[in-house]
């Protein structure tokens, strides 16, 4: 907690099913809980997460934690250098994979996911507010069957 304070730090995101209430009491501080599965990540969640760090930069700076920093962490933080800071994916892989993020054993499916994600699509996406890159997603298609009762 004081380091978060010094580093003023506004949003916590946190990528796991455990919330954050038994150590992170400060009002100050917003709770962010997005727990996704790092074995079936997908255009969706990463959507999610940009959103939510991108609307909590506003307030100040963002902390975002995993159980282990390594993966999901890793991931979230690669997609961000990508998607909105324009990096290559080969430098956000070298930082995710070399930078202190834990060991590779745990990086096998964020890196074929960064290698085949489609930025420009995930870009377009995150601009026009859609929750997936694909129709045919789950979120999708609630949206479908919203508008299907409706008419």
């Amino acid at each position: 907690m004081p380091l978060l304070t010094e580093l003023k730090v506004a949003t916590v995101i946190n990528f796991l099913p455990e919330p954050d209430s038994g150590w992170l009491s400060s009002p100050g501080i917003t709770q962010i809980q997005l727990p996704y599965r790092t074995n079936h990540v997908d255009d969706a969640d990463v959507l999610k997460v940009l959103r939510a760090i991108r609307d909590a930069e506003s307030n100040g700076p963002v902390l975002m934690h995993c159980k282990h920093g390594s993966d999901r962490t890793g991931l979230m933080a690669a997609m961000y250098r990508v998607v909105i800071q324009g990096w290559s994916k080969e430098e956000a892989l070298d930082e995710m994979t070399q930078g202190g993020f834990g060991d590779n054993t745990h990086f096998r499916d964020g890196v074929r996911y960064i290698m085949q994600v489609d930025t420009g699509k995930l870009r377009t996406a995150l601009a026009n507010g859609d929750c997936s890159t694909s129709p045919f997603a789950a979120c999708s298609m609630k949206s479908w069957l919203k508008s299907a009762n409706v008419e």
